[in-house]
């Protein structure tokens, strides 16, 4: 069921990059779910307050794992954390589309994006924990895959969005599919760190686009 996951050690200095980029996502992420717990509180909206607590917490979630994983040199605590670490993706892919799913599509649209995407959230979680170390194409596929589901409610969103709204959702799916590209060609140099940049930056575009145009 399980095989040996590879566990890589990055250069001193390219891995100094990673924890950095990712512990300033996580400061930044902590910041975001405070900005996003104000905003809701503005609003009787049960449904925005939860949408924005699951985005929020799926951003820390993310850098958390992603910071803990390249600050561990014990083999170990690193084998975990990159379990961790990409069980978190899913989760964040899951929970930046809740917002939209909740309150901009709302109905059954929203329901069904809402039940596909933390449906594969579900399936990649079990596939990570119990079926370590396989399935990495099947695995990069789902990540990939999820973050393109929204093309198929794409007349929905685009009524129910604001133009601004979806070039900063679509810029985030932009940067996000860029980074995994950048992450998959080793010959570049410091490419696990520029993939962390473009991670950053995908999750910026994605906050802005929640925080200023998801609204009740």
């Amino acid at each position: 069921m399980k095989k040996p996951l590879k566990i890589r050690f990055y250069p001193s200095l390219e891995e100094k990059l990673n924890i950095i980029t990712h512990a300033v996502g996580l400061a930044l992420s902590i910041l975001g779910l405070l900005l996003l717990l104000l905003k809701a509180t503005k609003f009787d909206s049960t449904k925005l307050l939860i949408s924005f607590v699951i985005f929020g917490s799926s951003l820390i979630l993310l850098y958390s794992a992603s910071t803990l994983y390249h600050s561990t040199r014990d083999l170990r605590k690193r084998f975990i954390y990159k379990i961790f670490d990409h069980i978190a993706i899913f989760i964040l892919i899951a929970g930046t589309y809740t917002p939209f799913a909740l309150i901009t599509l709302r109905g059954q649209t929203g329901w069904i994006i809402l039940a596909v995407v933390w449906g594969i959230a579900l399936f990649g979680t079990i596939l990570k924990l119990f079926f370590t170390g396989r399935f990495k194409i099947l695995s990069t596929l789902l990540y990939v895959g999820m973050g393109w589901v929204i093309i198929f409610a794409i007349k929905p969103l685009n009524e129910n969005l604001s133009s601004q709204g979806l070039y900063w959702l679509m810029g985030g799916g932009l940067a996000y599919t860029i980074g995994a590209i950048l992450y998959n060609i080793s010959r570049i140099k410091f490419n696990h760190a520029i993939f962390h940049f473009f991670v950053l930056l995908g999750s910026y575009c994605h906050f802005m686009a929640i925080y200023n145009h998801v609204q009740v």
